[in-house]
């Protein structure tokens, strides 16, 4: 295998509901990962789920305190993605390009600190830091210093069903899907009966940046959906299997799924869309 030193490494962001997290949400990192991974220029180093917050007002979505929760549970025992809670506990509605601009300064601000102190001298003993000046001149014998590197590249991570929701009248802003696909860069994992190429094809914005867009296919079909998962729920039907079994036993405890939980924000209008009006 290449040296992975070599590779530009990449951190996954998923944003969403996660209402509830399913096994099929867990499944998409392991696949944009292997993918990423295969194509010899990149190293997935790390993956991050970003609840939306309950501002969203999308019905049936329960408090973000339970979503958090349930995906916590979900990751728990996972060795690269976790969860992050900024988006889930804003009071507004965050816009996903601003999201991915939070992290990304996140990351930026880690990668200088980690610079800063690979470049601090040695410390002697007694607290004093080692003159370079006292050190006899090796230089010639130094292998060359090597080049910086900059923060990873974060790229927003999501289904066929997000990537069409570009398409759906005042869900998004078009500066917003500029800076996302130009700016970050989609990894996409495609489902049955989703088109992407030709959604991307018939998208004059997605088309300039098609370059940044990474399609996955999901050659292991798996139909789970958090809609489908809430459904059986209201129906009283198992959803063992479908869902980590620590979320499955959450869900149980706490009662979550109900056909009044199904009626929240009923009658309220979407964020993105009632900001669209203003």
């Amino acid at each position: 295998m290449e040296d992975l030193e070599n590779r530009t490494e990449v951190v996954l962001l998923a944003c969403g509901s996660f209402n509830p997290i399913t096994n099929m949400h867990l499944r998409l990192f392991e696949l944009a990962k292997d993918y990423m991974n295969e194509t010899g220029e990149y190293n997935v180093t790390k993956g991050i789920i970003s609840p939306v917050g309950d501002a969203y007002k999308k019905k049936g979505l329960i408090n973000a305190h339970h979503r958090i929760m349930m995906a916590q549970l979900a990751t728990q025992n996972s060795q690269w993605v976790e969860v992050d809670t900024w988006e889930s506990l804003q009071k507004e509605w965050i816009e996903t390009a601003k999201v991915l601009g939070y992290h990304q300064q996140k990351l930026e601000a880690r990668n200088s600190d980690n610079s800063t102190r690979a470049s601090v001298s040695p410390v002697l003993p007694g607290g004093k830091r080692k003159r370079t000046d006292d050190c006899p001149d090796f230089s010639e014998k130094r292998p060359p210093t090597p080049q910086k590197k900059g923060p990873p590249q974060l790229k927003l991570l999501c289904g066929a069903d997000f990537l069409e929701s570009f398409g759906v009248p005042n869900l998004w802003k078009p500066e917003d899907i500029s800076t996302i696909v130009a700016k970050y860069g989609l990894v996409c994992v495609t489902r049955n009966g989703n088109n992407a190429e030709k959604f991307i094809y018939e998208s004059d914005v997605l088309w300039k940046h098609k370059n940044n867009i990474h399609l996955v296919n999901e050659w292991i079909t798996n139909d789970i959906s958090s809609t489908k998962i809430r459904r059986a729920l209201r129906r009283g039907q198992s959803i063992r299997y479908l869902v980590p079994e620590a979320v499955r036993q959450y869900i149980e405890k706490h009662n979550l799924y109900s056909s009044e939980s199904e009626d929240r924000n009923a009658g309220s209008i979407l964020a993105p869309l009632l900001k669209a009006r203003q």
